[in-house]
């Protein structure tokens, strides 16, 4: 299923935001087995706007396990993206994180905020209480 799925992502059939949101979250746990899984997403992330996009979205399987550590190196990954997409599904991640780890989050943010797009940073800060980064 989840190799038809990358497929479905490859030829352009899973084709925007939404079908990535409510698909890529949920698969992602195709991927907790694997050895190297932030080279798995980095390499998916080569791929077209939609591939990229599900990359990212792909860690929540991660968080979900406490793994933040994917999702971090996505985020590091994507901080020069030009793409508004990438940086609302990388900030939107980024908050799961501080769900789970609020000081883990602000300890990225405060390491990376000068150079993070807005949108992005902007996503990921908004449950965090005011001041905190």
């Amino acid at each position: 299923m989840f190799e038809k799925y990358l497929e479905l992502l490859r030829e352009g059939y899973v084709n925007n935001w939404d079908l990535v949101d409510s698909t890529a979250p949920y698969l992602g746990v195709h991927l907790l087995g694997l050895e190297d899984p932030v080279g798995y997403l980095k390499n998916l992330a080569k791929g077209n706007l939609w591939e990229q996009r599900a990359a990212v979205m792909l860690t929540w399987a991660f968080i979900k396990e406490g793994n933040l550590e994917p999702t971090f190196a996505m985020a590091e990954h994507y901080l020069s993206h030009p793409h508004d997409l990438i940086h609302k599904a990388t900030g939107w991640m980024l908050r799961e994180c501080g769900k789970r780890d609020q000081r883990a989050l602000v300890d990225f943010l405060n390491q990376h905020k000068d150079q993070m797009p807005r949108v992005m940073f902007r996503y990921a800060i908004e449950r965090l209480p005011k001041g905190l980064v």
